[in-house]
């Protein structure tokens, strides 16, 4: 892919560096779940060249299953702090379940000493503070892990919060940070983000600073709604938008009504994807629409090529 003069973005990433300019970096969004979101990501992941592939759907990613990469790396994600009690010091005394507003504590089923529910603590720090006997440690606590990997259509970086974990947002930034760098490292031009779906705090993560923001939506009143309410979270952010609504054939009366409003509210229009059993196909074989071709891909290529003439990349 050709290097453009899309907007550079200004994410800070290690060492307090801005994003190169010569990189442009797409972050592909909806308001909501199930729209198809993956699924043209992973598309434009084989059309694209000279791309990193990041999947910042840290809570649900999916992206791994179409694109099958090979890790190369892993990486744990550490984020916050659990108590844990050290049972050789523990004196039994009990002040730590006494105190522990969360119920995390409780006795162990057959050794009958105290041990504390890792998923239960909120890493406060209170019972670490208040032992008797500072048989507690404060670690830091695992959430996850990040992996650098590789595919058919170029690293990818992609990412696993635990179960019950915190700080989905901080891991998000760290798929895009560590995207970057690999992008740096290998010259690529492009970094294509599978965004998490919503407005919350991981969306915020994956599109601030971004080139732009491609929002996949289809023609319900649902997917109507929630795109107005994401490309409000662009606008706040200043982050260029453009819209695509998937399946716009099983209601053109409401992919119209869409195009119009997002018009109006100031975002592209990249074109249209109709539906296809063929995507369903592709997803049980784990492959992208494109490489199985059918109408929708041809539709998929149309969208991908008005969003390299948008972001002039």
């Amino acid at each position: 892919m050709r290097t453009g003069d899309a907007r550079p973005a200004s994410l800070p990433i290690a060492g307090d560096q801005e994003l190169p300019p010569r990189i442009s970096e797409l972050v592909v969004i909806s308001g909501k779940g199930g729209t198809g979101k993956t699924s043209v990501v992973a598309s434009f992941g084989v059309l694209a060249d000279n791309v990193v592939i990041a999947d910042c759907d840290v809570d649900a990613a999916d992206l791994h299953l179409v694109l099958s990469p090979v890790i190369g790396e892993t990486h744990s994600f550490l984020s916050g702090y659990e108590a844990v009690i050290r049972q050789d010091d523990c004196c039994g005394t009990g002040v730590c379940r006494e105190v522990c507003r969360f119920d995390a504590v409780g006795k162990h089923d057959h050794t009958g000493r105290f041990v504390i529910d890792p998923l239960a603590c909120e890493g406060c720090g209170v019972c670490v503070e208040l032992c008797p006997n500072r048989a507690i440690d404060f670690v830091e606590r695992t959430c996850g892990a990040w992996y650098v990997s590789s595919t058919p259509s170029g690293p990818m970086v992609h990412a696993r919060l635990g179960i019950a974990a915190e700080n989905s947002g901080k891991l998000v930034a760290t798929v895009r940070r560590e995207a970057t760098r690999v992008a740096v490292a290998n010259r690529c031009t492009t970094v294509l983000v599978d965004g998490p779906p919503g407005i919350g705090c991981p969306v915020i993560a994956s599109i601030t600073g971004a080139s732009g923001v491609l929002i996949v939506t289809e023609p319900t009143v649902s997917g109507a709604h929630d795109m107005e309410r994401v490309l409000a979270l662009a606008r706040h952010f200043d982050v260029p938008a453009a819209v695509c609504v998937n399946r716009w054939d099983l209601n053109p009366d409401g992919a119209d009504r869409i195009e119009s409003r997002a018009t109006d509210l100031g975002a592209a229009i990249t074109g249209r994807i109709r539906y296809d059993p063929t995507v369903t196909r592709a997803q049980v074989e784990g492959r992208t629409v494109v490489e199985l071709g059918g109408e929708a891909a041809d539709d998929v290529r149309v969208v991908w090529d008005q969003v390299r003439r948008w972001l002039k990349c």
